[in-house]
């Protein structure tokens, strides 16, 4: 039996590791027992084949990429041919769909080629993962671009973030990827870093529950899910990328931990990627005490550690921890990496010498190969009917090699459904001001329609730097965006129809060209009403507003759009002000001069019909923010979740850091209430029951490993239907340590009907008080947590008060990490059920 041809002859005997009827570990033992040292180490390392950042001669007036810090790296990682890297074996295949345009037939292809490679030419033939990005949905050419992730966090809706995530693992898992290197579950910390847009807020609660969601989407397709980036990433000095971050370990245990504990242990996420950051001083790559004391012995992980695409050099060049990129490779490999992306150099063959030499034990490179095979085992890649064709949904196996039949369709009509209602229902209405909805309520719809800005008719400004369109396809301009993606301007002359739209770009997003603003100006002034469409363009490395290396000075707008707003808003003309930006941007001056405002994170290819049908009021904004929008530039940055010393200091500081709309705000086209404020004690000795309902101004009692039942009455009080968040923040009154003014602890995104009521209630467990105490283990602290619910951090009208008893509680693993929440029938206000809301 060749390598090649592993389907059994009916006499033939398996070989252990090929018989799917033995257990994992078993199969993986036998095949650990007769790889050779040498095969074991080739199992850790990775081949980028097509790497667009190296060799490739960009077409002309293809925009610049700045990676000239990475050149050294490149040089190194492309100089070993296929054959001689798969020698031994191969361990990953990186991105053979996310690197240059290729189509779902043509990635399909290369992907059989390349494993043919891997299988032939090693002495066991055992196929590679095949990883890929999907930060905005499958990073490849002529996939669905989803909103970026502030755009998830912005609906606040798990179960459709698990959908989205559910069908991009499964275009995946079509054409022959194994992998998917997201979500990214860094807390933000710091406005002005650029990959804000990738992360999911601000809120270590809101992060958790939603990234936990993405993975048990992606993984139900059968995709591994990569936690990233473990951890701190989002917390570096002055918000620059690869920075360092001045993090004491209580912070980073409270803040920037619990969205992986629970991704891990209630997400089930198989892999997990390392930051590029060194926090108090540790690079996360060589961090024994984060990637095997945390993850593995606290945590229970059992999956892989995959390093950031070349962290492990990093040791050498970037964090002078390690002599040269032998060394790092050693480090990484102790300290709990398994797999070397996006090419094999820390994890090459030197390390065999160092076994040899008795300076690295064995049994760090047998741990690691046996979490990958143990993989790969799972996939199905070492059974006996495994074949790279039919690897591969798209390949035809009944014709030759690398032929493809029926390439799947990456941007399907029910993709584009998901991507809409995603982009929809993560629009946030900031103030309707004077000027919105356009259309209904009586209001005529306007007739003269000016619409300006840079953002105005360019839907690349809709995604994240990681959606193809901008990650790879600025350097190929003669095929567009790969994507159908209508523009704000398209969208509206759509919702519109009745109008007279004009158009206008007035200036860039970036740089000082005023050169475009009179026409703009002059559009407006002719116009009964006037959208202008500001903020981000995504890019890397500099090459944009918002993204990888695109850090911000401060929270000014980018270039002179805020000037460009200020000469409209002087004409006269009311001026609806669309921010679509990857980061939340300072809106003082923009909201006191328009006429009203909306907030839209990268909504992805849909956005601009999204947008269009929340300015119209087709489309009734739900939104929330996930994170704070500050008022002054400088006078934040800094999250919600603050110290008593972080809040308003009330004249010890001139700087106020009072936010100018709060984390979970979001206005509607209707009107919610949120009253009647009950919390009970859940009894002990009797399951299910509760006390009664403590009235207001007294303080419930509940044990420290017990739990109390909050719960409060919604109206929708309005006109018409629509969706409220509702919000449960926890404070700690007296603690040892300094504790946040109040925290997110339990949400809910409700829908109802006009003149609609239903209950929310939250079943919270004395664990999700816990915190880091001095001595740095979790506790659970006897003493007064005030309870407060509402509809964001600053509104919120329902205030109790739990009292936690008995002793002091250690709350390690298996604590409650999630609380969960009942919503009750609506029903008709003055009565009558109006069915399950």
């Amino acid at each position: 039996m060749t390598a090649l041809d592993r389907t059994p002859a009916a006499d033939q005997v398996l070989r252990p590791w090929q018989d799917p009827a033995l257990p994992v570990a078993e199969r993986v033992d036998a095949l650990l027992a007769e790889l050779t040292l040498e095969e074991k180490v080739g199992q850790l390392g990775s081949r980028w084949i097509g790497n667009d950042m190296q060799d490739e001669e960009p077409e002309q007036d293809a925009d610049p990429l700045n990676v000239a810090p990475l050149q050294d790296v490149f040089a190194a990682s492309g100089t070993v041919p296929l054959e001689e890297a798969v020698r031994h074996g191969l361990g990953h295949l990186t991105r053979v769909f996310g690197s240059v345009p290729v189509t779902a037939a043509e990635g399909a292809a290369e992907v059989v080629r390349l494993q043919r490679a891997v299988v032939g030419s090693s002495r066991l033939g055992i196929p590679a993962l095949v990883h890929e990005e999907c930060l905005t949905g499958f990073t490849t050419y002529g996939a669905t671009v989803y909103p970026a992730a502030i755009a998830w966090a912005a609906t606040f809706d798990p179960g459709l973030v698990e959908r989205m995530a559910s069908a991009i693992g499964r275009d995946m898992a079509a054409v022959g990827v194994h992998q998917g290197l997201s979500p990214v579950l860094d807390v933000v910390r710091d406005y002005r870093w650029g990959r804000v847009e990738e992360t999911m807020g601000e809120d270590p609660y809101l992060v958790s529950m939603l990234g936990a969601a993405y993975v048990r989407g992606l993984e139900s397709a059968g995709i591994i899910a990569t936690l990233k980036h473990f951890a701190g990433y989002s917390a570096s000095r002055a918000a620059r990328n690869h920075g360092p971050v001045p993090m004491g370990r209580r912070e980073l245990m409270d803040m920037i931990l619990p969205p992986f504990e629970t991704a891990v242990t209630l997400g089930g996420a198989r892999s997990v990627m390392n930051s590029y950051a060194d926090v108090d001083g540790v690079p996360a790559v060589a961090d024994s005490w984060l990637l095997t004391e945390v993850l593995r012995e606290e945590w229970g992980f059992t999956g892989t550690v995959v390093s950031d695409y070349w962290a492990v050099p990093f040791l050498a060049t970037m964090h002078e921890v390690a002599a040269d990129t032998d060394e790092a490779g050693a480090l990484a490999l102790a300290a709990g990496v398994d797999v070397e992306l996006p090419d094999t150099l820390g994890f090459g063959q030197h390390l065999v010498e160092r076994v040899r030499r008795g300076e690295l034990p064995e049994s760090l490179i047998d741990r690691a190969a046996r979490r990958l095979l143990t993989q790969k085992v799972q996939l199905g890649l070492l059974d006996p009917d495994w074949t790279p064709e039919r690897s591969v949904a798209a390949a035809d196996p009944e014709v030759s090699p690398g032929a493809v039949a029926s390439p799947v369709d990456l941007d399907s009509p029910s993709n584009r459904a998901l991507a809409r209602e995603m982009a929809e229902r993560s629009v946030i209405l900031l103030d309707a001001g004077t000027a919105l909805p356009l259309l209904g309520e009586g209001r005529p719809g306007p007739g003269r329609v000016a619409v300006v800005g840079p953002g105005a008719d360019d839907p690349r400004t809709f995604m994240g730097c990681y959606a193809f369109p901008n990650h790879v396809l600025p350097r190929h301009p003669r095929l567009g965006l790969g994507v159908e993606a209508p523009s704000v301007l398209d969208a509206l002359r759509a919702e519109l129809p009745d109008a007279a739209i004009s158009a206008e770009r007035g200036c860039d997003v970036r740089g000082s060209d005023r050169s475009g603003f009179p026409a703009a100006v002059a559009a407006a002034r002719s116009a009964d009403l006037c959208v202008a469409v500001v903020g981000d363009l995504a890019g890397l490395f500099g090459q944009g507003t918002s993204g990888e290396g695109c850090d911000a000075e401060d929270l000014r707008l980018p270039g002179v759009q805020a000037e460009l707003l200020a000469e409209l808003f002087a004409t006269g003309t009311p001026v609806v002000v669309v921010v679509v930006a990857g980061r939340p941007y300072a809106l003082g001056d923009v909201h006191a001069g328009a006429a009203a405002l909306v907030q839209a994170f990268m909504p992805g290819e849909e956005g601009g019909a999204a947008i269009a049908g929340v300015l119209s009021g087709r489309v009734q904004p739900g939104g929330r923010l996930p994170v704070q929008i500050p008022g002054s530039p400088g006078g934040q940055p800094g999250t919600y979740l603050q110290p008593p010393l972080g809040a308003n200091s009330h004249g010890i500081s001139n700087l106020d850091p009072t936010p100018l709309f709060p984390f979970g705000y979001g206005a509607s086209y209707t009107t919610f209430e949120v009253d009647d404020l009950r919390i009970s004690a859940a009894e002990p000795d009797v399951a299910g029951s509760a006390t009664e309902p403590d009235v207001a101004g007294s303080a419930t009692e509940v044990p420290t490993d017990g739990e109390f039942t909050v719960s409060v009455r919604v109206r929708n009080t309005g006109g018409r239907a629509g969706d409220e968040v509702v919000q449960l923040y926890l404070h700690d009154v007296l603690a040892q340590v300094t504790r946040p003014v109040r925290q997110l602890a339990g949400f809910a995104r409700i829908r109802l009907d006009a003149g609609e009521a239903t209950d929310v209630r939250f079943h919270v467990h004395a664990d999700r008080t816990a915190f880091t105490g001095r001595d740095l283990r979790r506790i659970v602290e006897p003493g007064d947590v005030e309870v407060l619910v509402g509809t964001s951090a600053a509104d919120l009208p329902c205030r109790g008060r739990v009292r936690l008893t008995g002793p002091l509680r250690h709350a390690g693993r298996g604590r409650r990490l999630v609380t969960p929440v009942d919503v009750g029938s609506a029903v008709r206000q003055g009565g009558g059920d109006a069915g399950q809301s």
